[in-house]
Formats: structure tokens, C-alpha cells, sequence
């Protein structure tokens, strides 16, 4: 049986967490700190939950360098079941914005203005997306099916990668060629929000910078773009301004912790624009359910259920360990070295070029999720390849099931150690006879 340190685990998630990690967590699992008690014993509302909860979001904010005028949650359903809160949520914030404008142009006239955000619903809500791999084109479609029984034209899909590319997620289109609705700036009305999902686990395809196509025209309402991101498979690997998102979120489970734990980075002044249930119900729109209710969350300080104290606990430990380990700007350093460990991998790949092939193109390559096919793919071969690998530790480097090949998953736990590991296994078997 392999121990740990014989095993290089590349798997997308969940995804390796540091060793050191780990053994603290096996102690708290059984008796935390002496109390007695498990992590996953103690009570939500106990004053040790309130700290744990509350240190981890210190870590945070200290490791992103975070506004003061955000709010961190955290909550369940994965990155999956954001797809869903976006749209509840953005969409309320949205029909919030227009009753407001309402009753300051018509007073309060309820009727008038109940019929007045009706109508502007019906013809002007739009969600933007921009489709650019596997998870950005399933939350577009669950905004679809969430939508679809107030009509079929409410979400705008700005970009769709696989226009460019035989139905292939292997590019990011030109910002110029995008189709964004146009704010009332531009004569249009604006959208609820511009949806991207900063790196595409499935494909490989990862924005090298926020879109500068998304800077916010400004702080009026009509000209402001609020920038909704999953960053689920690329959190904490890179400098990210924050005050350029309304919205951001991610599974804990592929960068900064276990499952059963999902991170909400959200604007401060959007949880305070929420209309009452009964005039989203009057306008023809779905509240947030609580679960999901990000204004709700905030004001219990995600307390609202019994949240995973354990899997918040974790989350918090890998980002002290950030902390300590790279100190002030720990993004610039996480960023360094996510670059450094990608690139020994690519060039090897870039080398052999009749035997590997990178998936997306090269300014779009994830430094995160490193997709590949082996002669051109060949499944045969890439068996033989995963076979070699698995024999010499080397794990969890099969490619997603819906587009097959080899991923090299690149995370923040991953060591360099690892990577060089598995840079000798990728110049082994480009050589003959191997091949």
C-alpha cells in the first residue's frame, strides 16, 4: 500500500489539500483543541463556530486584500447550486433597482409602479453570459430553465466559444466580437449581470485577466456592469481585484479546502437592495429561497442552518497556511508559482507536439486544469499513458468523461515535487519504444 508521500494526485477536485492540513484535521476530527468534541460535533451556534467561522473570513479578506465593502458566505450546493442563486438573486436585485426608479418618477402609486416593472420586465431583463467551456454553458442553461416560465428570450448569451472552433471549447472570442446588452448609456437598458467562469475545469480554458470589456462604465446605475464570477477551479491562484465583481463564488473543494463548503464574495450594497417577496411575487418572479438568499445569509452571518463548521475550519487552515507560508501579497506568489509549475509541464508537451496535443490554444491555456490529447487521441495509447502514470504514482490524470484525453489538474496543493514528477513520466513515454 503507497504511502502518502509516494502518491502525486492530480485529480479536479475534490483535490489534494496540504499534508499539514490533514493531520491537524485528523486531531480536530477527534478532539479539537482539547474540548473533547469533534469539529463535526459542535454545535453552529456555539461561540467556537461564531470564531472559527469569523477567522476564516479574516484569512480571507487578508489573503485577497479584500474591500471592507464586501461581504464573505458560506453556504452549500457546490458551484452548482450558484448557477441557481445568481439568477434569484441578481434577477430580485434587478426588479429591486427598477421599482425604486419607478416610485421616484411616479411616487407612490403602487399600481403604477407594480405595472410600470412588469412591463420593463417583460421587454428589457436580460442575463448576460459569456459561454466559454463546459460550467459557463451549464449555468446558462439553468438560467434558461429557471426563467422559462416567464418566456424564452431573458438570457443573451454574448459569446459562445464554440462558434469559433467546429462546437469546441478551445478559444475565448475577441472581446470586440461580444454581444453584451447594451446599457442605457449605449441606448439599451441594460443587464441584470455579466456572467464568466474565470477558468473552465472541463476544458482547460482559463481568462488570462479580467476582461477589460467589463470595466464598470462608471458608478451610475446605467452604466455599471455587475460582474458575476465562478472562480471555483482558479480561487486564491492569482491576484484578483475584488472591487471589480459585484459577485463572486466557488466549491471549496479544488483550492482551499473539502467538500460540503461553497464561498460567496458579495458587494455590501447589493444585500441591502432586496424588494419584499410579495412584490417579486406580483411582478411574476421567484424570491430567493432562504437557502440560497444571500441577503438572509449575511444578516445571520451564514448561520441561517447548520453549516459544516469542520469543512469551514480546513478551509481556513489552507489559507493561514497561505498566509504564513507567503506573507503580504500571498496572490502575487500563489500566482508565480501556479505559472512556474504550468509552464514545466506545457513545455515538456510543447516539445512533442507529435505526440501530445494541448487542447485549448496557448493564450487561453489554464494554468489550473492542463488538458491534452495523445496522438491526436488515440485511446489506446492514452490508456497505456494513464497505465505508466498510475504505476509510478502519479494519479487522478484522466480526463473529464464528456471530453476524455488527459488533465493535469495544477493546483495550490499541488507541490512543484510532484509536477517534476510527472515531467519525467511525460519525456519517458514520448520516447521510444515507449511510443
Amino acid at each position: 500500500m503507497p504511502t502518502r508521500k509516494e502518491v502525486a494526485y492530480f485529480g479536479a477536485g475534490p483535490a489534494p489539500l496540504p499534508t499539514p492540513v490533514l493531520e491537524a484535521g485528523s486531531k480536530a476530527f477527534l478532539n479539537h483543541e482539547g474540548t473533547g468534541l469533534s469539529l463535526a460535533e459542535v454545535s453552529h451556534r456555539s461561540p467556537l463556530a461564531t470564531k472559527i467561522l469569523n477567522d476564516t473570513k479574516s484569512a480571507l479578506a487578508s489573503i485577497l486584500e479584500m474591500p471592507d465593502s464586501y461581504e464573505i458566505l458560506f453556504l452549500h450546493g457546490g458551484g452548482t447550486g450558484e448557477f441557481s442563486a445568481v439568477v434569484f438573486n441578481m434577477v430580485a436585485l434587478w426588479v429591486e433597482r427598477r421599482r425604486r426608479r419607478a416610485e421616484k418618477e411616479l411616487g407612490c402609486d403602487a399600481v403604477k409602479i407594480l405595472e410600470r416593472v412588469r412591463k420593463e420586465l417583460r421587454e428589457e431583463l436580460k442575463l448576460d453570459y459569456l459561454i466559454t467551456g463546459s460550467w459557463s454553458l451549464k449555468a446558462s442553461q439553468e438560467a434558461a430553465n429557471l426563467l422559462e416560465p416567464l418566456g424564452k428570450n431573458f438570457v443573451n448569451v454574448a459569446t459562445d466559444a464554440r462558434e469559433m472552433n467546429d462546437g469546441k471549447f478551445t478559444t475565448i472570442p475577441e472581446e470586440s466580437t461580444w454581444k453584451l446588452t447594451p446599457t442605457k448609456k449605449e441606448g439599451g437598458a441594460g443587464s441584470a449581470f455579466v456572467y464568466y467562469c474565470d477558468n473552465e475545469t472541463v476544458d482547460g480554458v482559463e481568462f488570462p485577466s479580467f476582461p477589460k470589456i467589463l470595466e464598470s462604465g462608471g458608478q451610475e446605475e446605467d452604466q455599471e456592469l455587475f460582474v458575476v464570477a465562478d472562480m471555483s477551479s482558479n480561487f486564491l491562484s492569482r491576484h484578483v481585484d475584488v472591487s471589480k465583481y459585484a459577485v463572486i463564488f466557488g466549491g471549496a473543494q479544488k483550492n482551499i479546502g473539502i467538500t460540503d463548503t461553497t464561498l460567496v464574495i458579495v458587494r455590501k450594497s447589493l444585500l441591502a437592495m432586496y424588494p419584499s417577496p410579495s412584490f417579486l411575487h406580483a411582478v411574476g418572479v421567484w424570491s430567493p429561497p432562504a437557502i440560497f438568499n444571500w441577503a438572509t445569509l449575511a444578516k445571520f452571518n451564514s448561520l441561517y442552518n447548520t453549516i459544516p463548521i469542520f469543512s469551514i475550519w480546513i478551509a481556513g487552515e489552507v489559507m493561514r497556511a497561505i498566509l504564513a507560508m507567503h506573507g503580504a501579497q500571498s496572490t502575487y506568489s500563489q500566482e508565480n508559482l501556479a505559472r512556474d509549475k504550468a509552464k514545466v509541464v506545457y513545455d515538456i508537451l510543447d516539445a512533442n507536439p507529435k505526440i501530445y496535443q494541448v487542447c485549448p490554444d496557448k493564450k487561453v491555456r489554464s494554468r489550473m486544469n492542463i488538458c491534452f490529447r495523445i496522438y491526436g487521441g488515440d485511446e489506446e495509447k492514452e490508456k497505456v499513458f494513464l497505465e505508466g502514470a498510475e504505476k509510478r504514482g502519479l494519479q487522478g490524470l484522466k480526463g473529464h468523461r464528456s471530453v476524455g484525453g488527459i488533465r493535469v489538474s495544477n493546483y495550490n496543493a499541488v507541490p512543484m515535487e510532484n509536477v517534476k514528477r510527472l515531467a519525467l513520466w511525460l519525456v519517458d513515454f514520448a520516447q521510444p519504444p515507449m511510443t
